[in-house]
């Protein structure tokens, strides 16, 4: 771990702070990178890395320099900022991590230590404009409105879904956290909004209004219909996705519209070939991501992302489901095993342990069988499963990365 990131790791635990001031202040010094390139800006409840995932191939297939901020990473920080599909290099990252340590000596005149996520999302908006890319995918932390990267203006606001999840910091309602989610419109630009509930689409609409956006919603503007994915001008038969899950083709539908928006106001044509091989070729770490024939990796860190696992698993006709399930206790691990049990009731259903902060333990949960070492379980099963059998790794994203680096190093 070199100087940066551990300099990065003493911040951790200040990133939960209201206001942006700090932050607008630190672009401003750093010469408001962010004004170099067009950004579409993406929040959500769940979907946000699979649609960033779509956009980003479909982008790529027409030529597009593409930078993605997306959080967390599975692997190495470095995963955090790329371009096109490529992490910052280790150089990279430890000058501009540098650049914007030098530049923190001015702020702390006048403002508190930045947060570890603001330091990266600087790093990002940073080398992006280094960089000379022509767009940038730029994922939300938590919410939109009071997040980090809400400094920003995008050109296009993209919001995948809307449920119950961070309510300690959104709030406890889908309205309430709708406002924060539609905290990221802009005036007089564009919002695309995946499938919504009633209360929760009211919200964004009237944000619209209220701000003169031109707001494209699910099933109103545009949709997918057995398979097609429709808009006022486009019908396109959607071929077999890149990411596993129907759901996935949801995601896909919402990525499509952003897409083609984008290249509409650049007044440039799309090729619809590259449009279905880049919605195949799309991949995404950690999404029901497959290990050999048996075993899946989902980050299905929330109730309603768990309800996606459960209907892909059910549609895993004649397999006995095994579920092994790792959590931080600041989430609603409750909720989430009670989603399983009540989807998944035939399902073997085992609780673990990661290295990951304060994670849910043996105690916490002692209806419920426990392995203190997943990764002999995960060997055991992988060595000695029968063929009628799938395992889920499911539960946070940090222990889907930790998983995930068990069995790349195997």
């Amino acid at each position: 771990m070199n100087k940066i990131e551990q300099w990065m790791n003493s911040r951790i635990g200040l990133n939960f702070r209201s206001g942006l001031d700090r932050m607008e202040q630190a672009v401003s010094l750093l010469g408001r990178p962010d004004k170099a390139y067009p950004i579409l800006h993406v929040t959500g409840t769940n979907g946000k890395g699979s649609t960033i995932a779509f956009l980003r191939q479909l982008l790529m297939a027409h030529e597009k320099k593409v930078g993605t901020f997306t959080s967390p990473h599975m692997i190495s920080i470095h995963d955090r900022i790329c371009i096109g599909d490529q992490p910052i290099s280790d150089e990279d990252f430890t000058r501009i991590g540098q650049e914007v340590q030098q530049m923190e000596q001015t702020l702390l005149q006048t403002q508190d230590q930045l947060s570890y996520f603001e330091i990266i999302c600087l790093m990002a908006l940073l080398y992006f404009k280094e960089q000379g890319v022509d767009v940038v995918l730029l994922e939300v932390g938590i919410g939109g409105l009071l997040d980090t990267t809400n400094v920003v203006t995008g050109e296009i606001a993209v919001i995948t879904s809307i449920g119950l999840d961070h309510q300690e910091t959104l709030g406890g309602t889908v309205a309430a956290i709708a406002q924060q989610k539609a905290g990221i419109f802009k005036k007089g630009k564009k919002a695309v909004v995946g499938p919504l509930s009633d209360e929760a689409a009211a919200v964004c609409q009237e944000k619209a209004k209220e701000l003169a956006v031109d707001l494209h919603a699910f099933e109103k503007d545009f949709g997918l219909e057995q398979d097609h994915f429709w808009n006022e001008s486009v019908e396109l038969v959607l071929p077999s996705l890149g990411l596993k899950g129907d759901y996935q083709r949801e995601n896909a539908t919402v990525a499509l519209e952003a897409f083609f928006l984008y290249m509409e106001g650049l007044d440039q044509e799309v090729d619809m070939d590259q449009v279905k091989l880049a919605l195949q070729e799309t991949r995404w770490p950690g999404r029901l991501e497959l290990f050999g024939d048996q075993l899946y990796l989902d980050g299905a860190h929330n109730p309603h992302a768990m309800l996606r696992l459960i209907e892909f698993a059910n549609s895993l006709a004649g397999k006995r489901v095994k579920i092994l399930f790792g959590a931080l206790k600041r989430k609603d691990y409750s909720g989430m095993l009670e989603t399983l049990q009540t989807g998944l009731p035939e399902a073997e259903l085992i609780l673990t342990t990661f290295h990951y902060g304060e994670v849910v333990a043996q105690g916490d949960r002692q209806d419920l069988p426990y392995v203190a070492d997943y990764k002999a379980y995960i060997k055991e099963f992988m060595d000695q499963s029968r063929p009628d059998e799938v395992l889920f790794v499911t539960g946070s994203l940090y222990f889907i990365a930790e998983v995930r680096a068990f069995l790349l190093e195997g």
